[in-house]
């Protein structure tokens, strides 16, 4: 394939399928995961499961994408949904945050992945909603203090409570902006998971629009059904339209599911894509 039959093939958005998003088609060796993505026009990749990844093994992914000139989206730094810990002033829970944070530098020097996630954990029912939102503002802002200065960006990512994690502290746009205003530190940022938004609150454009400044990357994901673009109800040609409108340069990682099995269902993938990304 000659460079310009691949750069008309680029998608005009940096859409990131995960590791196993098309192993029927590419096999199971990461490596080859990732040259089968970039010859489909995929621009990045992302991996949540980064952190715990042997570090000579991140390296190689790294080496991989550098070659191919192709970014890495946020890996998770911190999501455990069963924890009330940054709702609380636990000390034992800030030394934990603590150092997933410094661990997450030593992946960012070994990838170059510049954003981890961050997932503030439970809520407290004893504890009343604003003690709460007050100490996920300083937890996130000692975080940042400890990230910031290595250039690694931490993004909170909100989840629905109706389908998918019932008891969770953030679970919207205007909360999660909110924080991110209190916190008042350029490391501090969103992950705008668009499935999740759609089932918590919808008006996924007018929220993109209040919430840019502190938006730091995307998660795609259609409802109901979590599987590609097309397959749901939301108008995602509009929205990475709109997206791309705005200047947006980063990475939206393809979290979800396939609406077909085996690589037809791959393959169906990759069409959607290019369907929503002619815009």
């Amino acid at each position: 394939m000659c460079s310009s039959d691949l750069n008309e093939k680029q998608f005009r958005l940096k859409y990131a399928p995960g590791f196993g998003m098309f192993k029927e088609s590419a096999g199971n060796d990461l490596i080859d995961q990732i040259r089968f993505i970039h010859d489909q026009g995929f621009r990045a990749i992302f991996d949540n499961g980064l952190m715990n990844k042997e570090p000579s093994l991140q390296e190689k992914i790294a080496g991989e994408l550098a070659r191919r000139n192709m970014e890495l989206g946020p890996f998770v730094i911190y999501a455990d949904f069963s924890a009330k810990s940054m709702v609380t002033r636990d000390p034992a829970v800030m030394e934990m945050l603590k150092e997933k944070v410094k661990s997450g530098i030593e992946v960012m020097k070994r990838t170059g992945a510049k954003q981890a996630l961050v997932v503030p954990g439970r809520y407290d029912e004893k504890l009343a909603w604003d003690y709460q939102t007050a100490n996920v503002i300083d937890a996130m802002r000692m975080c940042c203090d400890i990230a910031g200065p290595a250039g690694l960006v931490l993004v909170m990512e909100p989840l629905n409570a109706h389908t998918n994690h019932p008891g969770l502290f953030l679970t919207t746009i205007p909360q999660s902006y909110m924080i991110c205003k209190a916190v008042n530190h350029p490391s501090c940022r969103i992950v705008n998971d668009m499935y999740h938004q759609q089932i918590t609150e919808g008006n996924i454009i007018p929220n993109i629009d209040l919430a840019w400044e502190y938006i730091g990357a995307f998660h795609i994901g259609d409802n109901p059904g979590r599987n590609e673009p097309t397959t749901g109800e939301i108008n995602y040609r509009n929205i990475f339209r709109h997206i791309h409108s705005k200047g947006y340069d980063g990475v939206l990682c393809m979290e979800h599911g396939k609406s077909k099995t085996g690589k037809e269902g791959e393959a169906a993938v990759i069409a959607a894509y290019r369907q929503v990304d002619a815009f």
